[in-house]
């Protein structure tokens, strides 16, 4: 497509919300993927700690 003005190229020929909102939501998974893993990683990891003492506690009673 050729555009004659940027108004022209933002306004998408008429498909502005839908190509520029898939654009923003594209843009949020992808800024939100990394906060998420690193949230679910520390669950994990409290999750192992937790289990290793739970384990190390109990071969101390024994």
């Amino acid at each position: 497509m050729n555009w004659g003005s940027p108004a022209e190229f933002f306004a998408m020929g008429g498909y502005a919300l839908y190509v520029w909102g898939s654009f923003g939501v594209c843009a949020v998974a992808l800024a939100l993927e990394p906060i998420l893993v690193r949230k679910r990683q520390s669950g994990v990891l409290k999750s192992l700690r937790r289990a290793l003492l739970a384990d190390e506690l109990e071969n101390e009673t024994k």
